[in-house]
């Protein structure tokens, strides 16, 4: 009887153990091979390397790759790699993973940084003395005179860095907004932020523009990571921004600040437009619901993107535009705001446009939380914003507008010279539009510390082609026949 007893009780503790034992055996079978290969996913694209990508999209245009490699040739540029207007997302990956520093930061902006030189690089610029336009450059401190086969060189020496590069980024846009007046635009660059940053600033092409681009009408070679030889004819430092009127093309070597690009462009348009009898101005615009336009002259930091995304009134743009017999035209299609001690509370416009698509250049940020502090200036005090213009709400669909009714000249007097508000006569307004009083904010330029007292000519005499006087005559023509208030700030 004890016997029956024991193996009973051995039977019963059996029994319960396969009851708890049994939904971890069934749990444990998902780790069957054969279960595990149903239930695990086909690999998607988004985790293909990006050589298996470029193999399942070869025909799918919309990957906005330029597979043909031969799109540079006639540049004698033969990349691995060729990026033709790649979307914002691929740019955001490959500045992360190629570019030293290149973070998203928490508000969804691409964080980049230009190096060394966190300015302009005006001691650095050159345009070529060629016969066909000698006579039209305003020779001396501005431009400085380059040999035509110095250029080349330069070019030269930018291309062959450029094929060196396992991949290049080329983005086709357009300059000017009106159709009259536009301009094919070809940035060639190795480094993602830049091509973003040219995504932005130009008036981006659509599909069926890029199928008809064909040759461009200004091409930037931006091989900044690559120093200029100091010692070729016309260079006094390892940098170099050189641009050829007769050739439209423009060499960047020595600076990896994206600013350039937009200036490069900005000043072959102050060539081009007064050639046609139109004002190119460095200044921004807006304009009120009854259609009057507002022009706001003021070198770079004065506050021309500030005043002109004013909430109350549309934004036509916030730094280059022109001035035609039928109105005003934005040239860029973008906004490159200075983003030193930005805020919500004092700028909300601005403040929000720093999201996914955006570009923040020199601005540090918390290593944990990739938030971006805006306060400090410990890099530079030219910390940039870069943006589409419609990131802006109230900008208008198309950067133009009817003819200007209020001019308005952005001294930045930081020493009291001027009264803080003055309405001005037509030939006033001439006097101080030649003479150009005003103040280069810290940062603006390589070496420029603190704000300091200048007298720039037409409010952006670093990017006159022409005498002044050329400018100022287009600007009285204009302020006589259609104007009706003139101010000093």
């Amino acid at each position: 009887m004890l016997g029956q007893i024991r193996s009973a009780m051995r039977c019963l503790r059996g029994a319960c153990a396969a009851r708890r034992l049994a939904p971890l055996r069934a749990f444990s079978s998902i780790t069957d091979p054969s279960i595990l290969h149903q239930l695990k996913p086909s690999k998607p694209d988004a985790f293909l390397d990006h050589e298996e990508m470029l193999k399942v999209h070869m025909h799918d245009t919309t990957m906005n790759l330029h597979l043909d490699t031969s799109l540079l040739d006639p540049e004698g540029i033969h990349p691995d790699k060729i990026y033709r207007n790649p979307s914002v997302g691929l740019l955001y990956e490959h500045a992360c993973k190629f570019e030293k520093g290149s973070i998203i930061a928490s508000n969804g902006a691409l964080l980049a940084y230009s190096g060394e030189k966190r300015g302009r690089c005006p001691l650095d610029k050159r345009v070529v003395d060629e016969p066909s336009t000698n006579k039209d450059v305003w020779w001396g401190a501005i431009n400085i005179k380059l040999p035509e086969s110095s250029f080349m060189t330069n070019r030269e020496r930018a291309i062959d860095y450029l094929n060196t590069r396992d991949r290049i980024y080329v983005i086709d846009g357009f300059g000017g907004s009106d159709p009259k007046y536009r301009l094919k635009v070809r940035v060639i660059t190795s480094r993602p932020y830049h091509a973003l940053f040219m995504h932005n600033m130009l008036i981006r092409a659509t599909e069926q523009d890029l199928l008809d681009f064909g040759d461009p009408d200004f091409t930037i070679f931006n091989a900044g990571e690559f120093p200029a030889n100091r010692y070729t004819e016309g260079m006094t430092s390892s940098t170099s921004v050189s641009l050829s009127l007769s050739r439209r093309e423009m060499v960047i070597l020595g600076t990896q600040y994206a600013g350039e690009m937009k200036k490069g462009l900005f000043t072959l348009f102050n060539y081009l437009m007064p050639k046609q009898g139109v004002l190119s101005m460095h200044a921004s615009a807006n304009e009120g619901d009854k259609g009057d336009v507002s022009i706001f002259f003021g070198l770079s930091g004065t506050g021309k993107t500030t005043l002109s995304s004013d909430p109350e009134r549309h934004l036509i743009g916030d730094d280059e535009h022109c001035w035609t017999n039928d109105g005003v035209f934005n040239i860029e299609g973008g906004c490159y705001a200075k983003a030193i001690n930005l805020s919500r509370e004092q700028e909300p416009e601005i403040f929000d446009a720093a999201r996914f698509g955006s570009v923040l250049e020199n601005v540090k940020y918390d290593l944990m939380s990739r938030e971006v502090d805006f306060k400090d200036n410990s890099l530079t005090e030219n910390t940039r914003l870069s943006y589409p213009i419609h990131y802006i709400d109230n900008a208008k669909s198309v950067s133009a507008g009817p003819l200007p009714k209020n001019v308005i000249m952005l001294t930045c007097d930081a020493f009291g010279v001027l009264p803080p508000v003055a309405k001005l006569t037509p030939e006033q307004a001439m006097y101080h539009f030649m003479s150009g009083y005003t103040a280069k904010v810290a940062g603006t330029e390589v070496g420029v510390k603190e704000p300091s007292a200048t007298f720039s000519a037409c409010f952006g005499a670093p990017f006159l082609v022409w005498h002044p006087s050329k400018y100022a005559e287009l600007l009285a023509e204009k302020v006589r026949t259609n104007l009706q208030y003139l101010c000093l700030n």
